[in-house]
Formats: C-alpha cells, structure tokens, sequence
C-alpha cells in the first residue's frame, strides 16, 4: 500500500513541481528539455568549429606564411577534427535520441532519467579543456584529431587536456548509449515490435550498440598515450620496445566505426523524411534494416584501410581493400531504397526534403569517393593528400550536417508550436549546398595533384583552388547564420503547427499536440 502511495506523492509531485528559470536546465531530467540541450550546445560547436576552420582557409587563401605559423596551423586543424566530431556531430544527434526516441516508440521519457542529465553535463567542461588548450604554454594538442603517436607523445600541457576531454566526451557517449538501448529495448509501446520502430529509432539502437563497443577502445589508445607522456611506459616508443603503428592500429579500429557512428542515425533521418514528401512507404523496410546492421558489422573489419602506407603486407592489403569495397554494397541498399521511395511519389519540396535530397546526392560522391580510395594502390597515391579531406567532408558534412538540419526543419514544428519560415529554409538550402560544393569539389583535384594536407603553406601551383575553396568556406559559414536566424525566428512565433505537422507523416510523435507537452504519453499508445 504504501508503494501505491509513494508513486501518488511522486506523481503529484511531477504534476506541480516544474521548475523553472536555470534550474528547469541545470536539474533537467526531462528527455525533452535535454534533448534541447544537446542541440543548442552542438550548434554552439559547431561554430566553435567553424571559426578555426575559416582561419584554416584564410592562411590557405595564398601561398606563403599570411596570418598564423604552422605550429598554430596545426593545433588549429587538430582542435576543428575534435571539436566538429566530438563536439558537434555526436551530441547533435544525442540531442535528436532524446526529443524524438520516445516520442517515436510511446515511451513517456528516457530508461535513466538522471543519468541522461549527468550524460550531457559532462560535455561542456569536456569542451572547455578542449577549447581552453589554446590558451596554455605551448598551445593546444597540434597531432591531429587522430591524435598520432609519436606526435601526441611529445605534446605540452594542451595534449593532457585533450586526452582528458576525450576520455569525458567518451563517459558522456557510453552514458547516454546505454540510456537509449535500455528506453528502446524495454520502452517501447504495446505492440509495437522491432520490426515496427521507425527506422530512426533502429539506427540509434545499432549506433548506440557501436559506441558501447569502441568508445572503451578509444579510451584504451589515449590512455596508453598518456602513460607513454608521464608514466615511463613505452607502448608507442620504437626505443623502450614499443611501436608507434600499433596506436594507429587501436586508433582506427575505434575510428572506422566511429565514421559510421557519425552517419546511420543521419540515415534514420533521411528514411524519416523522404516517405512523408514523396506520400509514399518507404521502400524496402526490412531491407534498410539488416542494411544498417550489416554496415555496423562490416565497420569492424575495415579499420587497416586507413593504413595502407604504414608498411603493411600485400595480403593484409588486399583484405581491408576487398572489406571496405563490401560495405558499399548495404550502403548502395539504403541508396536505392530512399531513390525508389521517390520514384512515382507525388513529391513536394519543403527544406526537410530538399536537404534530405541534398545528403542523398552529395552524400553518393562521397561514398563514391571513398571505394577510390578503398583500392589500395590508389590509396598509397593520395593518402594524406587533399582528396581523403574532400572525401570525409562530403561524408560528415553533406551527410550527417544535412541531415542534422533535415531533420531539424522536420521536427521542429513538434518541438516549438510554430512553424519555421519556409523562404528562409530554402534560402538556408541552396546556399549551403552551393557554397559547401564550391569549397570542397575543388579539393579533389588539389588532392589528385598531389597536395599534403595538414600543410600551412604551398607552393605557387595549388593556389587557385585553394582560392576557391576558401572563398566557399567564408559563404559555407555565413549560410549557418542563416539557420540560427530561421530557428530563432521560429522559436519566438510564426504560424501555428497543427498536431500532424505534414500531411502524410506517419508515426507516434504525430499523434501529440504541437509544440509537444512536457510530459507526453502517460498513459502508452497501442500500436496496430
């Protein structure tokens, strides 16, 4: 009886105790109020990011040493790669889990409430040591986001902090993974199965399965690094008997998963939106999920092909090369799927669509890309040149960036009541996409004509590509304070969202009134 009457008390207490002002965010325990969170602190990333990106592109504008020296040029690389991973790719599409999984499944919150409280309060120290390695003696960790034994061995104070804003960003991901597994798995609403979730929802529980997996492997490699820097030991040191390969090996075989880490749930976005505006099922349910597994299994095997100039055997060659070429295969699945989808759909093109349509197309030369330099001989050719930044660019930005703000024009009718202005959205669209292909197409021929990346200078005959590309980058950023103004604007007022925001959506989070109550699905929906 008195259990009865504790839940009473607890629920009451839910009922009148809302609090508010920085305490509705600092003590939030609400997936929704988290799931905001994460995004606005993503966004606050991402132009963290930005910034160093275009300091990147202003000392690239021409030849010869302009406006930073090359020690500073590469803590500004280093630090753009993990911030733009750790800071703003990964917690973007946490932010995404927590608004729309239990919406999408039925599920009032999130399994852990305070755990996913805590999961993303250790994000922004975590992006304090990262950012705050600017300003110590000697600079910020200047090896690479990969973070490259024997570099990172040799690396002041800033490295440290790197090391240790990892090690959080990683305790913050596994949190929030197990979170998201255990809502998924026992959350879900009467009858609906597993083979009923939104797809969504399916690539975050094969995601969040990932991160459990590799982010301990993470761990493992920057731990040793930091045992090689102040403990004696010697496990990327030739002299003391170490090898500095094997820390690209521990490196890559939580990188390449990583890669994919960065992009299924931008595939559950895409096959979110591509059947509301083509009115049409999605094409191949089934189909897109083994796919999506099957991408998540094969990412285990593929890691050696970012290795392929370290010296490795012709057989251990020709194995990662045949690997990463099969993954083309699932991912040529979800490619057709999302295509048939279309075909025959009476399509509209709101912004949701058009940057689902966007990542479809740029998001295929990047992929295409990528089988090139899965051909080792290729590979030996432009590792480490400008081509292999073109590649991951038109993956990680013209896919998991556009479907970020696919699915944020897509949703936020839900999150906020209002909808956002559709002139702005487009605009938002066409210039990102424009100006994202005039900065990285160029690449590919500064990396097919042989220049290193990572390099502060250069000589006379990359110069007007380089031009090019810079001039893209400034028009690239300026685009995003675009969306910052179309997400304010809609935040603040616009037209009313009606409940079922697009026609022809199909879903739970349909069913709940716009913007979303604090406290959705009480009661569980059943699921026909």
């Amino acid at each position: 009886m008195s259990a009865v009457l504790d839940h009473h008390a607890g629920h009451d207490d839910h009922a009148h105790d809302h609090p508010t002002g920085w305490r509705r965010w600092l003590y939030a325990t609400n997936h929704k109020d988290i799931g905001t969170l994460y995004l606005w602190f993503a966004f606050v990333m991402l132009l963290s990011g930005g910034v160093l990106a275009l300091t990147i592109r202003l000392e690239l504008f021409q030849p010869g040493l302009q406006y930073v020296q090359p020690e500073f040029f590469n803590q500004l690389t280093t630090l753009h790669g993990l911030i733009m991973v750790f800071g703003a790719i990964m917690p973007a599409f946490v932010g995404f889990a927590n608004w729309q999984v239990p919406l999408m499944i039925g599920a009032s919150d999130m399994a852990f409430a305070r755990m996913n409280n805590f999961s993303f309060w250790l994000m922004p120290p975590a992006a304090l040591l990262l950012v705050g390695s600017f300003f110590v003696p000697g600079g910020a960790t200047a090896a690479g986001w990969t973070l490259y034994a024997p570099l990172s061995v040799q690396m002041g104070v800033g490295m440290d902090m790197a090391i240790f804003a990892v090690h959080i960003l990683g305790a913050s991901s596994i949190m929030g993974s197990i979170n998201i597994i255990t809502t998924i798995l026992n959350m879900r609403a009467p009858g609906m199965t597993l083979m009923k979730m939104p797809l969504f929802v399916w690539t975050w529980l094969i995601t969040a399965y990932l991160l459990i997996a590799v982010m301990p492997v993470l761990a493992g490699a920057i731990t040793m690094v930091l045992t090689d820097r102040h403990f004696g030991t010697s496990f990327f040191n030739a002299a003391g008997g170490g090898d500095p390969v094997m820390y690209q090996h521990i490196f890559w075989f939580f990188g390449h998963p990583e890669v994919y880490i960065m992009i299924l749930p931008a595939f559950g976005i895409v096959s979110e939106i591509i059947p509301t505006f083509a009115r049409k099922r999605l094409f191949g349910y089934s189909s897109m999920v083994y796919a999506t597994a099957s991408i998540a299994i094969l990412s285990f095997i593929v890691w050696a092909h970012h290795m392929f100039t370290t010296g490795m055997p012709v057989t251990g060659q020709l194995f990662f090369m045949y690997a990463t070429m099969l993954i083309a295969v699932p991912t040529g699945v979800k490619i057709f799927n999302w295509v048939a989808t279309m075909w025959r759909g009476s399509m509209t093109f709101e912004t949701p669509m058009l940057f689902a349509i966007g990542f479809i197309f740029v998001f295929t030369i990047g992929g295409l890309t990528g089988i090139i330099l899965s051909v080792a001989p290729l590979d030996i050719q432009l590792h480490d040149t400008y081509y292999v930044v073109a590649h991951f660019h038109y993956v990680l930005v013209a896919g998991s960036l556009f479907a970020l703000f696919a699915g944020v024009y897509y949703w936020i009718p839900k999150w906020t009541g209002h909808m956002y202005d559709e002139r702005l959205g487009q605009f938002h669209f066409w210039a990102s996409l424009i100006t994202f292909n005039v900065t990285f197409f160029p690449m590919h021929f500064l990396g097919l004509a042989g220049m290193p990346r990572r390099y502060a200078d250069y000589p006379m005959q990359f110069a007007d590509f380089n031009q090019v590309a810079s001039i893209g980058a400034l028009g690239f950023g300026l685009s995003q304070l675009i969306f910052l103004a179309c997400v304010l604007k809609c935040i603040k007022g616009g037209k009313p969202a009606t409940p079922q925001v697009w026609e022809s959506a199909q879903g739970l989070e349909w069913t709940l009134p716009s913007p979303a109550p604090y406290h959705s699905f009480e009661t569980p929906p059943t699921v026909k």
